[in-house]
Order: C-alpha cells, then structure tokens, then sequence
C-alpha cells in the first residue's frame, strides 16, 4: 500500500501531470479544430522539432515540471541547451512524438475517467445520467457506491505511470550528450580543486599567522622585558595584518566567478616569512641561489606557501630553534629545502595535514616533496620543475 500511495501523494507526480497536459490541450483544440485529421499535431511537431531554439525550451520545461529536484544542476539528467547537431534536433523531434502520445492519452483519461465516476455516482444516487451502459450495470444502486472511486484511482495511477515514462523519455532523448557530460564533469572537477586550493590556502595563511601569535604572546608573558614584550606585540600585530590581507584575498576569489592567482604572495616575497619566523624567536639562517624572479608564477606561489607551511610546522613543533632555509634555481627546477633539529618536530612521513599539503601542492606541479627525519634533524626537502610550466 506504501509503495502504491508513495507517489500518488508526492508533488513531482501533479508537476508532472501538469507536464503531460499542456500538449494534451494544444491536441483538444486541433481535435475540435478538425476531428478528421488528429495526424497534424505529430506532423507539425517535425519541423518545429528541428529548430535548436526548441530542444533549450522543451528541455527548461521538462527539468521544471518533470525533475524539478534536479533544476539548475550541473549535473542534470536533462539537458536545458539549444540543439547543437543534427542528432539532438531528431532527438528532440523524437521526444515530441512521444511527448504528444503521452498527452493525449493523459488528457483523455482525465476528462473522461472522472466523467465516469459521476456518472457512477449518478447512478448510485437514481439521478439522471447520458451513459446508458453504467444504469443497467449493476442490478442494485447501492452497487454503484464502492465501484465509483475505481476510475480516480486508475488515473491516478495512470498518471504516475505516463510521468515516469515521460521522464525516462526526457532523459534519454533530452539528456546532455557526450560533449556536455564531459564539459560538466570539467567544471565540477576544476570547482573541487579551487575548494581544496582555497581550503589550503587557509590553512597554510591562516594557521601560520595563529602559530606565529600563539609563540611570540607565549615568549612575551614569560620574558618579563618590556622591550622584548613591544617587540612581540609589534611581530603579532603586522602578522595579523599580513593574515587580514591574506584572508580577504582568498574571500575575494570565493565572491568572484574565477580565481585570483596574480594577486598571491610569491617566492619573491619570502622576506616576509622569515622576517616573521625570526620574530618569533627562531634563529634563520637563508641561503638563495638562483634568480627567484625567474621562477614561473605558478611555481613561485606554491612554493611561497610551501616555505611558509614549513617554517609554521617549526614554529608549532619545535619553538624557536635554529632553521636552515635553502632556496635554490637548479636549471629548470627551483629546489627548496627547510631544515631544524628533530626534537619535537612531527615524526612519521604522513604526521598533519601541513605536510600532506606541502605533497600535494608539489604534486600538482609534477615535483616532489620528502618530508621527515634526516640525519638528526627534521627535513623539508622540495623539487618542483620549471621547464613545462613557463
């Protein structure tokens, strides 16, 4: 009984009754037009089905009323695009067809099946009725009673039955082609990487500022000099600052259709970093080789951010302790390498998700990137290539 009263009380199926009727009236008033020839409805849909304007109208109406859940998906069963082959114009001509068949049956069956139960209903009640099959049908009135609601239920069942085979129809002849699929399945895979992008971004920002506030508050309750005390709240205050930059940059791609690459801090500005590190009391010791300026966008960005994650993992594991940063152009690859003593630091190859970023980021680049103890001391090392970005 579920499984039968489930879709009778569901809105999609009166969307899609409603669906089924609009051709149904268009194919009364040609039959009331010319009773002789019900044929011209299904031949003049042929050329209105060619038109590539048609598909995009029939598609919008059927995602309205027949998968109104799926509406302005990317990924919708139904295509709501205008006809760009020769292929989805018959489709589309083909869809016409079956959507005219379904209407008329549809529209017969709700004009006449509940002229069927009044009439029973006459019947039961001895009034006067222009069906005589239903008067001499049952030898007693009170017979007529339990049949009338028969022919409701059987339009409503017939109903959910034409909607269901409307919208398989809809789905197979209006249904994005191989070219769209693809196109949609490009736009959710480049919205997943800008999620997980901005949600690195975030973190390696975000959690270096935090980092960087949490140890310089700590060193200045514990100092009891009022000038180291200065010192830090001026390291913590331009380290939010830099933090609110970096916060409002990445809501600024959210609020905008495409990405703002141009604008994130590059390599080139790593003096901001260690000049922050330093702050916080680590003891940084730099060595650059190479033009930074030369390094490609792409790879000078990332790895701006993956300098800034290391050197937020020293600062979170293992306080103010001496680092190693090495900066290298090496022919066509930018080397980078973060080194500090072991004790604290994050043991284990996959230990946060700072370091599963710094992976991934190189990965994405074609680089590489070995996180983990090395000779007594926690290592960073990064390799990205250059070659094929420029």
């Amino acid at each position: 009984m579920r499984h039968f009263l489930g879709p009778i009380a569901a809105p999609v199926t009166y969307s899609r009754w409603l669906h089924l009727l609009i051709p149904g009236a268009v194919v009364s008033v040609w039959l009331f037009i010319s009773m002789d020839t019900p044929w011209v409805p299904f031949v003049l849909a042929v050329p209105a089905g060619l038109l590539p304007v048609f598909r995009l109208a029939e598609g919008v109406q059927a995602q309205l009323l027949l998968t109104p859940a799926e509406r302005g998906r990317p990924d919708a069963s139904i295509s709501a695009a205008p006809a760009a082959t020769w292929a989805e114009r018959w489709r589309t001509v083909a869809w016409l067809q079956v959507r005219l068949l379904l209407a008329t049956a549809a529209g017969f069956a709700t004009v006449w099946l509940p002229a069927t139960t009044y009439d029973l209903v006459c019947a039961a009640t001895g009034a006067a009725t222009d069906m005589d099959w239903v008067t001499g049908l049952f030898p007693s009135r009170w017979l007529y009673w339990p049949v009338a609601p028969l022919p409701l239920l059987v339009l409503l069942g017939l109903i959910v039955l034409c909607g269901e085979v409307a919208t398989a129809a809809a789905r197979g002849l209006l249904g994005p082609s191989p070219a769209e699929r693809l196109t949609a399945l490009e736009e959710r895979t480049e919205q997943l990487l800008e999620r997980n992008r901005i949600a690195r971004e975030l973190h390696d920002s975000i959690g270096h500022a935090l980092t960087v506030a949490v140890v310089q508050a700590g060193a200045a309750r514990t100092a009891g000099d009022p000038d180291f005390t200065a010192r830090a709240l001026a390291a913590i205050e331009e380290t939010g600052r830099n933090a609110l930059d970096d916060l409002e940059r990445v809501l600024g791609v959210l609020r905008e259709s495409g990405p703002a690459a141009s604008r994130r801090p590059t390599l080139v500005e790593a003096d901001r970093l260690l000049e922050s590190a330093r702050g916080s009391g680590a003891k940084i010791d730099v060595a650059m080789t190479g033009p930074l300026k030369l390094v490609p966008g792409p790879v000078s960005r990332e790895g701006y951010r993956i300098l800034q994650e290391s050197l937020t993992n020293v600062l979170r594991h293992a306080g103010a302790v001496p680092v190693r940063v090495r900066l290298a152009v090496v022919g066509e690859r930018l080397e980078l390498e973060v080194t500090n003593p072991l004790g604290g630091s994050p043991h284990g190859r996959g230990g946060g998700s700072g370091l599963r970023g710094i992976r991934e980021r190189a990965a994405l680049l074609g680089g590489e990137a070995v996180t983990g103890p090395y000779e007594g001391e926690w290592r960073v090392h990064v390799s990205l290539p250059m070659d094929h970005i420029r």
